[in-house]
Parts: C-alpha cells; structure tokens; sequence
C-alpha cells in the first residue's frame, strides 16, 4: 500500500489526467518531491521558489500540516495527501 496524494480537479492536466497519485516518502516534502518527479508540470502549480504557493492547503488523513509540523510531517503507507486549492470569490 503507497502513499497516495488527491489531485484536485484544477490540477489534473498536470498530473496526466489523474485523480490520485501514488508516491514513496517518509515526510510530506519527500512525497510531493516525488509527484513533481512524476509529474514535473505540477511544481508551478504548488510552488513558489522553492516554498508552498499560500493558496495550497495540504492535508494528511483531514488533517491540515499548518497545524502538525507543516512539510515535515512524517507520513506511511496508507496515508492520503490531499492537495486542496483555497477558493475565493465574492
């Protein structure tokens, strides 16, 4: 069983179409490493020179890394990443 990160809709183009992605890593910053070495397309998308756009919330299992230990937040097998773009509007 693998990691796998959510790929939301706005995101899909980059990531071959696809809904979810399985990926190796033992902390949230080494599975998005991996995605990005799948699916290069994806790092404007999520970063920033070398930092998490602000408008990207990650979350592992539901829960937000803001509030673990952000990109450091260790994670295994069977953990979901769920990428989530913050929506704004009037």
């Amino acid at each position: 069983m693998a990691i796998k990160i959510q790929i939301p809709t706005p995101m899909r183009e980059q990531a071959g179409g696809n809904a979810e992605v399985a990926v190796a890593g033992a902390t949230v910053k080494a599975a998005l490493d991996d995605l990005l070495h799948q699916f290069p397309g994806l790092a404007t998308k999520l970063f920033d020179s070398g930092k998490l756009r602000p408008y990207v919330n990650v979350f592992v299992n539901d829960e937000d890394i803001r509030y673990l230990d952000e990109m450091n937040t260790p994670v295994t097998d069977g953990v979901v990443i769920a990428l989530i773009p913050a929506v704004a509007g009037g």
